[in-house]
């Protein structure tokens, strides 16, 4: 299972293993009070999608799909988040204020799809 979470709420005892899905490190937060389990940093979207995309709602849909594009020739960066949900729990954590509009959104569909598949090996099927 796959469950998402902002960096600045509390860890709590459903989190399973955690991930921070972001390029940059949240602001706000020493990097010894998260409690992570990873950054990785790699399945977050390229610094250009980032700034392109903004957080503009507007422009969600062609997000997702540049997005899974890049995540498509990465699988190394999210290969171990989709092992992690192969055996129990996972949360991604984002930083964005928005809560249905951001990467850690869009890559919990992306690795859903990946599950539904049955292996991270696939690529090209997300919805």
């Amino acid at each position: 299972m796959i469950q998402l979470k902002r960096v600045y709420d509390e860890p709590g005892p459903h989190d399973g293993k955690r991930f921070l899905v972001e390029r940059l490190w949240p602001r706000g937060i020493r990097k010894t009070d998260l409690r992570t389990d990873g950054w990785e940093k790699e399945a977050g979207p390229s610094t250009e999608l980032r700034k392109w995309f903004s957080h503009d709602p507007k422009k969600w849909e062609e997000f997702r799909r540049k997005y899974f594009a890049e995540l498509d020739t990465r699988p190394e960066a999210w290969e171990p988040i989709l092992k992690g949900a192969e055996r129990g729990t996972v949360t991604l954590l984002y930083s964005s204020h928005d809560a249905e509009h951001n990467n850690a959104v869009a890559l919990k569909q992306y690795l859903e799809t990946k599950l539904a598949h049955g292996s991270g090996k696939h690529s090209g099927a997300h919805g």
